[in-house]
């Protein structure tokens, strides 16, 4: 049985890994301005790539990782890989003046919060699950709505902190909030309430084909989140002509839409069931990518709008697909939560240098949201597959073997 400091300190770490994770696309106006850092939009866009490849390999790994060295060591390695990529954006301000040795360090700390991205949050999301196992789409839910808490505070303490004039106190202070948690997490047991699960008896085993339903659902909602999460700043200042402190609320409605809809499902789910939630949002967010597609130059305020309800839309999708997945797929055992989360970053880095090119080389990007759109409602068509409380693929769970003590 959990104890309620360890089911607090996994919340706390879902707010900090949210407030890590979206300091850099917070930041995406200091990146490209230059008088700052001065890149193009094909740079920004690739700054994402080291972030994206870490995330995905060591989501993969996370499960085989976690059984071999236990679930506090991987969670703590994803907490100082987090913390290392703070301190690598803190000294790369200071080389602003030679953008090739600042870029290089952007994108090596970009690879450090990949990876700490891609080994907390699966074990998080699988460790909250184990600590509420009778409310496991709700306990998911409120730990997803604090990291989407997170990702809504980063754009704020950004905007706060320019106008002190040092953008840099964010990453200082996410910094100072991981050691905490580092501290914090190296005095608790941090373990499943049941022995994780390798199929098999420690033998590879059979991916099911459901998880490959999954997977395309967990890639296209990557995809729709990031266009919001990491280009609606620049759509915001370039397409409606909004100032900076706009494009930066917009970024806010979105993340605090996110975290608000997250909350509000986990409450009404006994009035609007997990499933239906599932099946709603997704056409939702395809009506508001094509608002946004469509919106006229000079419009920052309806952007904002436009921007929050896309926020609703992504709200519940991820959390969701997560604990569906490990309600489904048993037979996969923790590491479902790693293989969705795995393919959520495929599509985060599809959205999130892909954009970056088509950008430069003239596609805009009302354009590229609306594209955005058909992806959305191919999410929805694919969320009547997956939202079902029963499937063949969760018969019989596979024998467990034990954890090695962390």
């Amino acid at each position: 049985m959990a104890t309620k400091a360890e089911a607090n300190t996994v919340y706390a770490a879902g707010l900090v890994q949210g407030i890590a994770l979206v300091t850099f696309p917070a930041a995406s106006t200091i990146f490209t301005s230059p008088s700052q850092y001065g890149l193009s939009n094909t740079q920004y866009g690739s700054l994402f790539l080291p972030q994206v490849v870490t995330a995905i390999t060591t989501s993969v790994l996370g499960g085989s990782l976690a059984a071999r060295f236990g679930t506090k060591r991987v969670f703590l390695a994803g907490l100082f890989a987090d913390l290392a990529s703070m301190a690598l954006l803190i000294v790369s301000a200071f080389f602003t003046s030679s953008q090739p040795v600042a870029y290089g360090l952007l994108l090596v700390a970009t690879a450090c919060l990949g990876a700490g991205f891609g080994l907390t949050t699966p074990v998080i999301n699988t460790l909250t699950a184990a600590f509420h196992p009778h409310r496991a789409d709700a306990s998911v839910l409120v730990l997803n709505a604090l990291l989407g808490l997170g990702t809504t505070l980063a754009p704020v303490f950004v905007a706060i902190f320019v106008g002190l004039g040092f953008w840099w106190g964010l990453p200082v202070l996410s910094s100072a909030l991981l050691a905490g948690l580092i501290a914090v997490s190296a005095r608790l047991p941090l373990r499943p309430g049941a022995p994780e699960v390798t199929p098999g008896g420690g033998r590879a085993a059979r991916i099911p084909p459901l998880f490959w339903v999954f997977a395309a659902f967990a890639t296209l909602y990557g995809f729709c989140e990031t266009m919001n999460g990491n280009w609606s700043q620049l759509d915001m200042t370039k397409g409606l002509h909004a100032t900076a402190t706009q494009a930066s609320f917009a970024l806010t409605a979105f993340w605090g839409m996110v975290t608000v809809g997250r909350v509000l499902f986990a409450k009404i789910e006994r009035w609007y069931p997990p499933q239906r939630t599932y099946h709603t949002l997704p056409f939702l967010l395809a009506i508001m990518f094509v608002v946004i597609a469509l919106l006229p130059s000079g419009t920052p305020a309806a952007g904002i709008a436009a921007f929050a309800l896309a926020g609703l839309g992504c709200s519940a999708l991820l959390p969701l697909t997560i604990s569906f997945g490990q309600e489904q797929l048993t037979v996969m055992g923790a590491s479902v939560a790693g293989g969705v989360i795995a393919f959520y970053q495929l599509g985060y880095g599809i959205a999130a240098f892909g954009t970056g090119p088509l950008v430069d080389a003239g596609v805009g990007l009302p354009a590229l949201f609306g594209f955005a759109a058909i992806a959305a409602v191919i999410m929805g068509g694919l969320s009547f597959a997956l939202a079902r409380r029963t499937h063949p693929a969760a018969a019989a769970p596979a024998p467990r073997t034990e954890e090695r003590q962390a």
